[in-house]
């Protein structure tokens, strides 16, 4: 009676109209991947070829209790931030202007977690001497890919507070220093890099117009409008402004320009005489809050000599560079994950994709890729722990000024080509928006772009050429034989 009911059931759906049938189901596997530290086979040797034994147990029993944590709470989290982006309230019900970026619970609740796992503090606290930046550097690299867009602001705090400790901390910011490495989620500070306005991009030198005002008791009041800044919802910022004389002019090109701190909001969370325009409508990053802002008469710290901004400004590019190239490398990584245990799990023609010599080659390419540039930023780490422990040696902090740039201009092309393909490999499923898949991609297209476009970062490689006439090839080349 059974056998008799399966088949009437068998001719009712042949007969069945296709729409009709439960074929609407996909029948395609969900690439499900584990605990990203205990997968990443390149990351774990690398620890254990560098590290000190004593240094790798104690990161080890850490990075692996972080993979875990990384997929049971910061994983769904940072979808939270993609289906939840920011928006902007100009004006309350009654007229009033407000000015309120509102970002989503997930956003403020993944800058509580940086802050418990001390994504910045780690590399100020220097609990493992020179190693504390890799240390750094290889959690940011686990928690980029998950993190909703939460690794950009964490870039610009990194290079703030690389900034104010360059300046020695002066006593002035040496709350704000504190506030931006701390691990307790209730006093940790996100900074802003207002940089660009509408004239410039990287050309800071003559795209810079915000005006600096000197006032009776020390401080100055800027003046101006900066047409893109990322993570607008940061509690402090640093900027670029010309201060102006006492007939009201300023002196122009990069010599003109001066470094500043300034508070967002004050206590009462009302804004520094600052007005939000509008935020930027991007093709990805959409999770984080990009604005364009008026300073009215935003009240602000002088943290530079005066006309040395961009000097003083350097380390922070060098800090948010690197940290640029731990995104396109996650993203890299994270792709070419999915794609491998995709593999495993999708048949095709007959086999399982894994099983095609072609598919399989090129993933192999794509995994080939990811190692050089895995690899290349690990060194690139492993030499400024050095350089800020005073334990590089000439050479090193030679390649380490090549490096940076060299670096950031690579993987944040190699990035979005590993990223473009490993969406193929999922066929029509990689370009659907609920796999999650477009996001990354999105998101890791403008990894050229931030901090320096190729052509600028080509440039800056020959500066470090000419300034140091030709020894930074000498250490490079010294170094590869």
């Amino acid at each position: 009676a059974g056998q008799g009911r399966q088949e009437e059931q068998a001719r009712e759906e042949q007969e069945m109209p296709l729409a009709r049938r439960d074929a609407e189901t996909l029948c395609h596997e969900e690439p499900q991947t584990g605990n990203p530290y205990l997968e990443d086979a390149l990351l774990r040797s690398y620890l254990r070829t560098h590290l000190p034994p004593q240094v790798l147990e104690e990161v080890h029993q850490e990075l692996e209790r972080f993979g875990n944590r990384l997929l049971s709470q910061v994983k769904p989290l940072g979808w939270e931030c993609e289906l939840n982006p920011p928006v902007f309230r100009q004006y309350d019900a009654w007229g009033q202007r407000q000015d309120q970026i509102i970002t989503c619970s997930a956003w403020r609740r993944i800058k509580g977690i940086a802050a418990e796992e001390g994504l910045i503090a780690e590399a100020y606290e220097r609990r493992f001497s020179s190693w504390s930046r890799l240390h750094q550097a290889v959690k940011l690299y686990l928690f980029s890919s998950f993190s909703g867009g939460f690794n950009c602001p964490l870039a610009m705090t990194d290079g703030a507070a690389k900034v104010i400790e360059s300046l020695g901390v002066p006593g002035s910011l040496k709350s704000a220093f504190e506030h931006l490495t701390t691990r307790d989620p209730e006093k940790f500070w996100t900074s802003g890099q207002w940089m660009t306005e509408r004239r410039g991009g990287s050309d800071v030198a003559s795209g810079t117009e915000t005006v600096a005002s000197k006032q009776p008791d020390g401080t100055y009041l800027l003046h101006g409008f900066k047409w893109f800044t990322s993570a607008a919802d940061s509690d402090v910022a640093l900027t670029l402004a010309r201060i102006a004389d006492a007939e009201g002019q300023v002196k122009q090109g990069s010599s003109g320009l001066s470094l500043f701190f300034l508070r967002v909001r004050d206590e009462a969370g009302r804004l520094n005489n600052i007005q939000v325009q509008r935020l930027k409508d991007k093709l990805g990053t959409r999770q984080m809050a990009t604005a364009e802002l008026w300073l009215h008469g935003a009240k602000a710290e002088l943290v530079s000599a005066e006309g040395r901004g961009v000097a003083s400004i350097s380390s922070m590019l060098n800090i948010s560079r690197i940290h640029n190239v731990i995104g396109a490398v996650a993203s890299m990584r994270r792709m070419l994950s999915l794609s491998r245990e995709y593999a495993s799990r999708r048949v095709a023609f007959g086999k399982l994709l894994k099983d095609h010599p072609l598919h399989m080659q090129t993933i192999a390419r794509m995994e080939v890729q990811t190692r050089g540039a895995f690899l290349l930023l690990l060194e690139v780490v492993r030499l400024l722990g050095l350089a800020e422990t005073n334990k590089a040696s000439e050479q090193e902090q030679l390649l380490l000024r090549l490096l940076v740039p060299v670096a950031k201009l690579y993987t944040g092309k190699q990035a979005s080509a590993v990223a473009i393909e490993a969406m193929e490999s999922f066929g029509g499923q990689g370009y659907m928006e609920d796999t999650g898949l477009p996001v990354i991609v999105r998101d890791t297209l403008v990894l050229s772009i931030w901090e320096g476009t190729t052509n600028v970062l080509s440039l800056d490689v020959l500066r470090s050429l000419t300034k140091s006439q030709g020894q930074v090839m000498a250490a490079t080349f010294s170094t590869v034989q």
